[in-house]
């Protein structure tokens, strides 16, 4: 008998573990042994500057002056953002910031609140 888990995903009893991963046959579903959901080959995962995983809708805080590329504003440090739309490209953010407007930035320089 298995004493492994059925996959999240169909409920299939039939996985199997490779590494530190158990993965289903059936589905090819794969997740880490210890119950973190591991993205989908398709899916990519856009963390914060610590690691957190960021979602359309969150709440961020900027944690470096950024200057505004071709005016004298800057986005200070500690800027609360609400609201966020992830999006592809090298800024991974779309976000309004009050003050300044529409805005792209890169998850590296926020944290999540």
């Amino acid at each position: 008998m298995s004493t492994l888990p059925a996959c999240p995903k169909c409920q299939s009893e039939y996985t199997y573990e490779d590494g530190g991963q158990l993965i289903c046959p059936e589905c090819a579903h794969e997740w880490s042994a210890d119950g973190v959901e591991v993205a989908a080959e398709g899916d990519k995962v856009i963390k914060d500057s610590v690691g957190n995983v960021l979602a359309d809708g969150d709440t961020i805080t900027v944690i470096k002056d950024l200057k505004v590329k071709g005016s004298s504003l800057v986005v200070k440090v500690g800027t609360k953002v609400k609201n966020i739309r992830l999006v592809d490209g090298d800024h991974d953010i779309d976000c309004k910031i009050d003050g300044i407007g529409a805005m792209k930035l890169k998850s590296e320089f926020v944290r999540k609140v």
